[in-house]
């Protein structure tokens, strides 16, 4: 593992710096911090004019080609610039799907014509993206998608619902992925799309969290028609087309919006100076104690994936080990936050909580962190066929046409 910056790693991140200096606002001089992590109408608007910014400058996309807005940068690149963009206070949640997942997904399928068409909208905040893989029955088994695909002549008309697709109510376009032939085994019978999220026949409906947002949607699609134009890899081979966004998504997800263990040492030297340190149990300093242990470690991590970004390898699974431990590290965070606060933990108002209530938000949000992106569950799963090499789980259905899998797999 290499701690150091090369000489060319060390200009770039320096021009970040510079970049980010004069363009954004360091979270130290942010009198407000503590905002709130799903997107508002006001954070969209700051979101499309940030990512203009970005465009602008080529620092929105840098990994992409040049032709395309961006720099034709190494992944590391990339990597250094989202770690300098932590320390600003920067819109996030917005069009962390459109670059991070559903673009660079078009870019490996889509023809010139088509990419002409999306990519600089897309990279200079015109549009914004969304994906519609889950579904309502369908729990983390991707592959048992229902809605359906049918053939009309030089298109498709599709049919069903999707659930929890995140921004689907903000965004333009989206990547779908249906069910084209039930005759064959469930990973063999998916095919990929995109498609205008105004197009006839497509219904979308927030859904009310807990903690106050209401971003993620389901979708209804009654008839939509889609033109084989629109079509992304070939029929059936739908599976592999998800499997690149989700390889994706899960390297998005890995770095998780939320209060960290510097939010709860600041929120701990603030009632020390209030209560006293013989009022703090002695719990709480060894909880944090441990969650720092725990942020050190995804550190390190990172800094495989950066020593091995750097020497033009590909990383392994540690994307998928920090999107775990970050999910739940999060969910402790914002536990402990809470109650450290007392009786006055129970207060969210941002206006009286304390840090304004960036702790009681984050409790209420951070249990969908370890479901978004893969259930804790599947990628431990993950980690242990293909790093530990441990047999895979007996499936009941391999082999099995989908259309045939309920009454076989319950005889």
């Amino acid at each position: 593992m290499d701690f150091e910056d090369t000489p060319e790693e060390r200009a770039f991140r320096k021009e970040c710096r510079t970049f980010l200096d004069v363009h954004a606002t360091r979270l130290e001089d942010v009198q407000v911090r503590y905002t709130r992590a799903y997107p508002t109408d006001e954070m969209i608007a700051r979101a499309r004019s940030w990512q203009a910014v970005k465009a602008e400058h080529r620092f929105a996309a840098i990994t992409w080609p040049e032709k395309w807005g961006g720099r034709g940068g190494k992944p590391i690149h990339q990597l250094i610039y989202r770690q300098e963009e932590r320390d600003y206070d920067v819109p996030r949640g917005v069009y962390e799907l459109t670059m991070g997942m559903c673009l660079p997904t078009l870019m490996a399928y889509a023809d010139e014509a088509t990419l002409q068409r999306y990519l600089p909208a897309g990279i200079s905040g015109q549009e914004i993206w969304c994906q519609l893989f889950s579904e309502p029955g369908g729990g983390t088994d991707l592959a048992g998608l229902r809605t359906k695909a049918t053939r009309q002549r030089d298109g498709w008309l599709i049919k069903g619902q999707k659930i929890w697709t995140s921004r689907a109510n903000i965004a333009d376009f989206g990547l779908i992925l249906t069910r084209t032939d039930p005759k064959v085994p469930k990973h063999r019978g998916l095919t990929a799309f995109y498609l205008d999220m105004r197009s006839p026949g497509i219904t979308i409906r927030t859904i009310q969290q807990i903690s106050g947002d209401h971003s993620f949607c389901e979708v209804f699609f009654d008839d939509v028609y889609v033109p084989d134009t629109q079509r992304l890899g070939e029929v059936g081979e739908g599976w592999r087309v998800g499997m690149t966004t989700l390889m994706h998504e899960r390297l998005a997800l890995s770095d998780i919006v939320g209060p960290h263990v510097e939010d709860l040492l600041d929120t701990y030297e603030e009632l020390v100076e209030m209560l006293g340190a013989d009022q703090i149990p002695g719990s709480v300093r060894n909880t944090i104690a441990e969650l720092y242990v725990r942020a050190q470690g995804v550190k390190f991590t990172e800094y495989r994936v950066m020593t091995s970004l750097s020497r033009n390898a590909t990383p392994g699974p540690e994307a998928t080990i920090c999107k775990i431990v970050n999910a739940i590290k999060l969910q402790e965070i914002a536990t402990l936050g809470a109650e450290m606060a007392g009786m006055a933990g129970m207060i969210s108002d941002p206006d009286f909580a304390l840090k304004s209530g960036w702790f009681q938000e984050a409790f209420m949000y951070a249990p969908g962190k370890r479901v978004a992106g893969g259930t804790d569950e599947i990628l431990r799963n993950v980690i242990a066929e293909r790093v530990l090499g441990l047999p895979p789980e007996p499936r009941l259905d391999k082999g099995i046409p989908f259309d045939e899998v309920r009454t076989s797999t319950s005889r």
